[in-house]
């Protein structure tokens, strides 16, 4: 889901005793406001972008290739990089780091909007996604200086900076379609600006946070973002060059590997994936994503490139399944803290599979209404997956490595996702309709493994 790595951030930037460097009273409306702002343009982000796609490839070429980087060039630097950007909120402070995020968002939003071709369009958002993951453990660091000392405030601050991002996802793709019919494709990028402009402006009022000594893994992060970059690159590309961009993913990963077994620190620890709790919500939330941003992917060219309808109309189309988001995200951290979390994944994997199922029926003359009620299933199913799992995550390790894991399973989830949509592009490239089912039938395998394996997940609280 566009923004289920919501909950999986929360545990990774709220840090205990954040402090203040100056006596300014602070004022945490204006804060929470600021970090809102901020939050709601990166969530806006990942799915305003999926309505423009055809208008992208009218005005700048590039074919479903060029289309597939569009995407994942912000995706895979946002999952990438969020490995080691809450380290660097600690170590340069949570305002200072959310201004530099945001400011640099901006500038690179317009220089999205400003694109003369497609290769400065995707250079832009690689430097869209960088600022993102920057901006994002920043913001809730915010939210948690805010309320230093008053724990109900700040539970209720963060959930309305959830639900804020919630909404962002839900409002994207009809924003989207309005932009793009009122003015075209420019217009997503360029209605950032005036709400990052007023995000600097409300962050005046916030105090400057403490600097915190945090260890940086210089190397794997490097290595990482090699490997993940060569995967993409040879799942889109294919052919020769893609085979030998495989051959660097392979080699960048096996780097990468040997460098984090021997890192004193390292980004993602070894021996994190012996839990067996830990590798299976790992696994689960990285199966939720690929079904989930790759059927955004898919079915926003399928609106559009098959049934032959407006942007706007695409983008109305997801109102139903993105909508019932925000809600079944509440109901299923009711459902984990009541039962457990084993029981909402054991209900919600398998009733998205049945959504994706039920999707393989679709073709060009299916009725707008049916479509967006059958859309619904799968949203339903992997917004009830996503907050026990990481609930279940953050139970299976102890409490000073939960941001550690927050991060990992955060950036599991987004290069699943991102790897998901290169990967299912590739398939409809050859044939929309064929491909598509292709692509249903793969992700419904993947949630009915992950589905099987939740049984024997063990649910075991730590101190």
């Amino acid at each position: 889901m566009a923004t289920d790595h919501i909950t999986d951030i929360d545990q990774q930037t709220v840090r205990q005793g954040e402090l203040f460097k100056d006596s300014r009273q602070p004022s945490p409306g204006l804060t929470l406001a600021a970090a809102l702002l901020g939050f709601t343009l990166t969530c806006l982000d990942a799915s305003v972008v999926n309505v423009a796609l055809p208008s992208m490839e009218s005005s700048l070429g590039g074919g479903t290739t060029g289309l597939q980087w569009v995407v994942d060039a912000y995706t895979l630097a946002f999952a990438a990089l969020m490995l080691s950007t809450g380290a660097l909120a600690d170590r340069a402070g949570a305002t200072r780091t959310y201004a530099l995020g945001i400011t640099v968002f901006a500038l690179a939003s317009a220089a999205c909007g400003f694109a003369p071709n497609l290769p400065v369009l995707i250079g832009a958002r690689v430097v869209q996604g960088v600022a993102a993951a920057v901006m994002l453990p920043a913001s809730l660091a915010l939210v948690r200086q805010a309320y230093p000392d008053d724990a109900a405030k700040r539970a209720r601050a963060v959930a309305l900076w959830t639900a804020g991002g919630s909404a962002a996802v839900a409002v994207g793709p009809v924003a989207g379609g309005l932009l793009i019919t009122a003015w075209d494709w420019r217009g997503i990028f360029f209605v950032n600006l005036p709400l990052a402009a007023l995000a600097l402006a409300l962050l005046v009022r916030a105090p400057r946070s403490v600097r915190r000594p945090a260890p940086l893994d210089l190397p794997g992060q490097l290595t990482a973002v090699i490997a993940l970059a060569a995967l993409a690159f040879a799942v889109i590309e294919g052919g020769t060059t893609g085979l030998i961009a495989l051959v660097v993913a392979v080699a960048a990963g096996a780097v990468f590997v040997r460098i984090e077994a021997r890192q004193p620190h390292p980004v993602v620890p070894p021996g994190l994936f012996r839990n067996r709790t830990v590798a299976i919500t790992v696994a689960a939330g990285a199966a939720v994503s690929v079904a989930f941003y790759s059927m955004i992917f898919v079915f926003s060219l399928f609106f559009q490139q098959v049934q032959g309808r407006s942007a706007l109309s695409a983008g109305l189309m997801f109102l139903p399944m993105t909508g019932v988001i925000a809600v079944t995200n509440v109901v299923a951290g009711k459902l984990a803290a009541r039962f457990g979390p084993r029981l909402p994944m054991l209900v919600g994997q398998p009733l998205a599979v049945a959504g994706l199922l039920l999707l393989l029926q679709v073709d060009g003359e299916t009725p707008a209404a049916l479509l967006a009620l059958l859309l619904v299933p799968l949203s339903l199913g992997c917004a009830l997956t996503v907050p026990p799992l990481t609930t279940a995550m953050m139970d299976a390790v102890p409490a000073d490595r939960a941001g550690l894991a927050a991060g990992v399973l955060n950036s599991a989830r987004q290069v699943a996702g991102g790897l998901g949509i290169a990967a299912f592009g590739t398939l409809i490239t050859d044939g929309f309709m064929a491909g598509m089912r292709v692509s249903l039938l793969v992700s419904a395998g993947l949630l009915a493994v992950t589905g099987t394996a939740t049984v024997w997940m063990r649910v075991r609280p730590r101190a």
